[in-house]
């Protein structure tokens, strides 16, 4: 069986639990040797012995997304680990207070920025010397239809800071792309609640979903997967919409 990510190495961000978990687990499937990226050591640790034991090659590593030097000694743990680096899902994120009264909220605003936004400037600082010492590359950046809408109930540092993604994939797709390092950005819809979200709000939306469900995590992790390998090599600075077709609307 050919594997699509055979003898690369990647690092997921957010990987302790949902999309990320998911996505660290398909990588590793695929062939990867996959860096498992969390603040939450415990259950990060959990993923990489769910990996092992499926018979794959996995690390974790401690990671505060927003910090420069967490990146600095993530990206050279990864390094001294594996000799090289690939790939980078920057999975993580958050979606601030979802009470209308926390509009105004500064505090959300910058740290929703902060994890959401800086992480990702952050990311491509380290992972962009080790990608060209390697010769190829790839980052994805997990973004959010919420990149191109306006949202009642959702705090507007959220859009913000999500089309500040969107955005910035672009700059560094054109950037690089010279270097054989690519830089796409996935955009899910309505998805399983992450930590801090209501699930009854998220059945409620997915009412507005023309195929009639929220999405599955595995669904975002396999269009990662694809922008992260070689079937998209000639696919850089593009948006992949995973949301039933939600911003068809």
């Amino acid at each position: 069986m050919v594997m699509r990510l055979d003898k690369k190495v990647a690092i997921v961000t957010g990987a302790s639990a949902g999309m990320g978990a998911v996505s660290a687990k398909l990588f590793a499937n695929e062939g990867a040797r996959v860096v498992v990226a969390d603040v939450l050591e415990e259950d990060g640790i959990n993923v990489v012995e769910e990996i092992r034991g499926a018979g794959g090659e996995a690390r974790f590593v401690k990671l505060d997304v927003a910090d420069e030097e967490s990146w600095k000694a993530a990206v050279a743990f990864t390094v001294h680990q594996f000799g090289e680096l690939h790939i980078v899902v920057n999975n993580a994120g958050i979606v601030g207070p979802l009470d209308p009264e926390a509009e105004f909220n500064t505090a959300s605003w910058d740290q929703l920025f902060e994890v959401n936004a800086r992480s990702v400037f952050l990311s491509v600082k380290f992972a962009i010397p080790e990608m060209r010492k390697a010769g190829v590359g790839s980052i994805v950046n997990v973004s959010s239809v919420s990149a191109f809408v306006g949202q009642v109930g959702i705090h507007p540092g959220y859009n913000a800071s999500k089309g500040a993604v969107r955005i910035l994939t672009k700059s560094f797709a054109v950037k690089h792309a010279h270097e054989n390092i690519r830089v796409n950005s996935v955009h899910p819809g309505i998805m399983p609640p992450m930590r801090n979200q209501k699930p009854a709000l998220e059945q409620r939306v997915a009412a507005v979903v023309p195929m009639g469900r929220i999405g599955r995590r595995e669904e975002v992790a396999h269009a990662s997967l694809f922008l992260a390998s070689d079937d998209a090599s000639y696919i850089t600075g593009t948006e992949l919409v995973v949301d039933g077709g939600y911003l068809a609307l």
